[in-house]
């Protein structure tokens, strides 16, 4: 089922994101001793990720995955790992061996492919199973795709790989995604969602069933975990 919590504004989306990422990060300490939380690019983000910098966490234990990530060096400003170090990352304790950053200075099938064995090495993940993340973040645009999961590109139809790399005709550039089988065995997704641009798409996104108008983001659907939306007032209109 899809939660959906609406906010009068945006500033009201990002102060109540950062609060369900400390309790879920902090039960997850409790519970397992460590915290894998799969970060999302986009400017809603990084505005929640600026918040959490003073948060009273244990960074020593949270790790920090990529939903997807540009074709470009880490240090390029379109580097959604980039934004991530800018927002957050340079400002905690977390260890540099905890961040798990996509390497998207190499060939997009290549960063992809060395992606899906840094996760199944760390998380200890078999050959045919699937890692379980504590908390995937998530966002939209307005098309309707999320990470690089864009309608009508072959990522949205792959059923294997955990992460594939994957030509975007609309932005003429390659992309690495991790893949709807990897978010739908989240334990938690937190999808955010500000803007009236995005009020169409929320409303296919968040249907309580899929059908063949739903766009790649409404396609999430943890089958066992949760899945919330906060929208703002624009977006949920």
């Amino acid at each position: 089922m899809t939660t959906v919590r609406l906010f009068n504004t945006t500033i009201g989306v990002f102060a109540a994101a950062r609060e369900h990422v400390l309790t879920i990060a902090r039960s997850s300490i409790t519970d397992r001793g460590r915290f894998d939380f799969v970060l999302s690019g986009g400017r809603t983000p990084e505005s929640v990720y600026k918040s959490l910098v003073d948060a009273d966490l244990e960074w020593r234990k949270v790790h920090v995955w990529f939903g997807d990530e540009r074709c470009v060096p880490p240090v390029h400003v379109d580097s959604n790992y980039h934004m991530a170090k800018e927002a957050l990352l340079s400002h905690v304790a977390i260890p540099p061996a905890n961040v798990h950053r996509i390497r998207g200075e190499l060939d997009a099938y290549r960063a992809s492919e060395e992606y899906e064995a840094e996760m199944r090495r760390v998380l200890k993940v078999p050959d045919g199973d699937v890692p379980r993340f504590d908390l995937v973040l998530l966002g939209m645009g307005s098309d309707g795709h999320t990470a690089s999961l864009f309608p009508g590109t072959p990522a949205t139809v792959e059923e294997d790989a955990l992460c594939c790399g994957t030509w975007v005709e609309k932005m003429k550039a390659y992309r690495i995604t991790l893949t709807f089988p990897v978010f739908d065995n989240a334990a938690n997704v937190l999808f955010l969602a500000c803007g009236a641009d995005k009020a169409p798409m929320v409303k296919l996104a968040t249907a309580d069933t899929v059908g063949p108008d739903t766009p790649p983001a409404g396609r999430v659907r943890p089958k066992h975990g949760d899945l919330v939306w906060f929208v703002d007032a624009a977006a949920g209109s």
